[in-house]
């Protein structure tokens, strides 16, 4: 698109980068989800362009915003609070995808007088209570290696998911647009039971579930249940529907923002 701007605040010393889509339209802050970055958010941002402003922050320790020293909630919500305050925004609506859903819906909680709306895309209330962390697999792969070349070798299978998304350092060498461990301790901290924040909001919301996500469909149900405003579509696809269900996913988003 033409007319995005990329910018950036310090947030504790460190640099958080985030696309602004541009526009004079109401403003909307995307929320990408672990392992990915604000840029997953360019096909909703056409589809919404004229009416709303959409502004997608890289979060911390993605992208082309720095690492950080920890990735608790309060910390992920501390970042969404210096972001709007930078952009003079006082109310947006919340839109986010699986870490980024829930950082959503925890901002509002936490945050209600300025948020007109949420959107959850695959983004559970109660998730890792059993079972392993699934981005342990990121454990085993390297961070960083002094060619391009070398570091996709490293990355072995997993190298088709990111090798668009490498990035080049000063020096020369070639890093991951996240760091493993970041990403894996990351999840550990997102992984709860939060029912408390999801219902403590009485302000519009949308959650839209993969067919063949994450969220199982009895949860889907009760998250509809329990929070008066909310309203709900499936979409067929998997937990990645940014990517792999992007049209839409932004013509479902346009439909429920209509509604405001």
């Amino acid at each position: 698109m033409t007319g995005v701007v990329r910018g950036e605040l310090a947030v504790d010393g460190r640099r958080l980068s985030y696309l602004d889509f541009g526009g004079d339209g109401r403003p909307l802050v995307a929320l990408h989800g672990h392992l990915s970055e604000g840029a997953v958010w360019g096909r909703l941002a056409e589809e919404l362009a004229g009416e709303w402003r959409v502004i997608a922050p890289d979060q911390r320790g993605q992208g082309e915003s720095e690492r950080a020293a920890e990735y608790t909630r309060e910390g992920y919500l501390a970042d969404i609070e210096a972001l709007l305050d930078h952009l003079g925004v006082e109310k947006a609506v919340l839109l986010g995808h699986s870490l980024g859903g829930i950082n959503a819906y925890q901002f509002a909680a936490r945050h209600p007088g300025r948020v007109e709306a949420v959107v959850g895309i695959e983004a559970p209330v109660v998730l890792g209570l059993e079972g392993p962390n699934p981005l342990a697999f990121l454990l085993g792969l390297p961070y960083r290696a002094p060619t391009r070349d070398g570091l996709i070798a490293g990355l072995g299978p997993a190298a088709p998911y990111f090798a668009d998304r490498l990035r080049q350092d000063a020096d020369g060498g070639w890093r991951l647009p996240f760091h493993p461990k970041d990403m894996y301790d990351s999840e550990e901290l997102v992984h709860g039971d939060h029912w408390a924040d999801w219902t403590a909001t009485r302000c519009p919301a949308l959650l839209v579930r993969g067919t063949e996500g994450v969220i199982p469909a009895g949860q889907a149900a009760e998250i509809v249940a329990r929070r008066p405003g909310t309203a709900a579509v499936e979409l067929a696809g998997d937990h990645l529907l940014p990517v792999t269900a992007a049209d839409e996913l932004a013509a479902v988003v346009r439909e429920f923002l209509a509604t405001l």
